[in-house]
């Protein structure tokens, strides 16, 4: 029986590397983004059985709707992979507005965090029970860029989220893991071609890595058998300056 997983970003990036790398193993993916169009162009890049869900995690009820499709098509879900994610402008924090905090909160976080509670009732109900829920974290879960605040804040209290599903999950064989990421070459990260404001207020260019290295290791990370678990793992571009950035 294929295993199933829930891959939240999947119109680019690191979520349709991640979906190419299931489905290579075989797994049956259920694409969710907000633009159904590039969701598609993902789907047409896999081979087996999948689905194109559209919707905005940060809205439970668009987020309801979206389990009970997976519910009715596969029946379960193995593995969440929570990788939507937004940033704010490089700006002093008392430059950013509140509707401009609020929006990164309620993709990073909120979605995050709504998409888990959902995932965690389907996999306590489901026989046989349990299932993995991957957290995108990126390296600002660890230590935040010059005027990073709001991105910086969610990414920290995903940390916290991750730890919590490994305690509260633990009796009912469902884990958690991690995985943070370090200038993977996708549209987000192209402007660290072009230079990046820097801890010591100079700008400079900053390697990147090819994106489907971050694909296999989430896919590593969701093969384990339940009994195994990841639960933190940092991925980066081998030169890019995160050791020494404060």
């Amino acid at each position: 029986m294929n295993k199933i997983a829930m891959i939240t970003g999947a119109g680019s990036g690191v979520g349709r590397a991640t979906a190419k790398a299931l489905a290579a193993q075989g797994w049956s993916c259920v694409l969710v983004g907000r633009k159904p169009d590039a969701l598609e162009e993902t789907a047409k890049l896999l081979k087996g059985d999948h689905l194109v869900a559209s919707g905005d995690v940060g809205d439970p009820t668009q987020v309801k709707a979206i389990f009970a499709r997976i519910k009715d098509k596969f029946g379960r879900l193995d593995m969440l992979f929570n990788n939507a994610g937004m940033g704010t402008p490089a700006i002093p924090i008392e430059d950013l507005s509140f509707e401009q905090w609020q929006a990164i909160v309620g993709v990073n976080l909120t979605g995050a965090f709504l998409c888990t509670q959902e995932a965690v009732r389907m996999m306590k109900a489901q026989t046989p029970q349990g299932g993995r829920i991957i957290n995108n974290g990126s390296i600002s879960a660890d230590r935040p860029r010059p005027h990073s605040a709001p991105y910086t804040a969610t990414k920290h209290a995903i940390t916290g989220l991750t730890k919590s599903i490994i305690l509260d999950g633990r009796p009912f064989d469902i884990t958690a893991g991690q995985i943070d990421i370090g200038n993977a070459a996708t549209e987000m990260t192209q402007r660290m071609t072009q230079g990046v404001l820097q801890a010591d207020g100079k700008m400079g260019i900053e390697p990147r890595m090819d994106v489907d290295h971050v694909g296999q290791q989430v896919a590593f990370m969701a093969g384990l058998p339940l009994e195994s678990n990841v639960a933190f793992v940092t991925i980066m571009a081998t030169k890019m300056p995160l050791f020494g950035r404060g």
